[in-house]
């Protein structure tokens, strides 16, 4: 993850003073509770990259003879296939 869980629930708890400031949302529980959400949120999209990473790394992994003997750079290799999976799920990273 690109940024630290201590920065993601300062950010959360920005986001969620300024909503409820501003009167841009109802919530009647602790203000806690919705910073968790928040921070929840914010992680589970900044991992999308490191899923993606984890997931052309092992694809990669089991193709490496095939890599080795074609003499093929595995950081081009990666970055070719990483993106091909980017543009097919329509991912925004």
């Amino acid at each position: 993850m690109r940024i630290s869980k201590e920065l993601v629930e300062k950010i959360s708890k920005v986001i969620v003073k300024s909503l409820i400031e501003k009167d841009l949302i109802i919530w009647d529980e602790r203000p806690e509770k919705l910073e968790a959400i928040v921070s929840g949120i914010i992680v589970d999209d900044l991992m999308v990259e490191d899923r993606l990473n984890e997931e052309v790394k092992m694809l990669l992994e089991s193709r490496t003879e095939e890599y080795e003997r074609g003499m093929m750079d595995f950081g081009r290799v990666f970055q070719m296939v990483k993106s091909k999976l980017v543009r097919e799920r329509g991912l925004i990273l």
